[in-house]
């Protein structure tokens, strides 16, 4: 069972520190405001109106960061996957709009990853979920 909660950390721990990445690398690299202008220029062929594509992706940096450190330390894991989830979603249906299928083919591997890790998340025993619940037992 130990080997399971390992492999299921350690899968864990990658997806959060690439969510955190992400998030943070928009943030400091060029800025959310510019990411977000330069990204939803890229969606100018779908129907999907610009100030909605710019304010998702605006919020979108700040929330890959909470999220991302929550997934790596594994605090609110059921609730901060399902959210990553819902939120690369509305990514994944502008990117099928603008017809980018290698895209969202990398994007279907991130989804898998989500997929993972919720189904086996009876086994995020080495993460702060496990941590707390055992000190509220005693």
């Amino acid at each position: 069972m130990k080997d399971r909660w390992l492999a299921y950390g350690i899968l864990r721990l990658a997806m959060g520190i690439n969510i955190f990445t992400h998030g943070t690398v928009r943030i400091f690299g060029p800025g959310a405001h510019e990411f977000a202008s330069r990204t939803a220029k890229t969606f100018h062929s779908t129907p999907l109106p610009f100030w909605a594509v710019y304010g998702f992706l605006f919020v979108l940096p700040f929330l890959e960061t909470v999220l991302g450190c929550l997934v790596a330390i594994g605090l609110f894991t059921r609730w901060s996957l399902c959210r990553r989830w819902a939120s690369h979603r509305y990514f994944n249906i502008g990117t099928a709009l603008q017809s980018d299928w290698p895209t969202v083919g990398v994007q279907m591997i991130y989804s898998l990853s989500y997929f993972a890790l919720l189904y086996h998340l009876d086994h995020n025993a080495m993460s702060l979920d496990a941590f707390l619940t055992r000190i509220g037992r005693e």
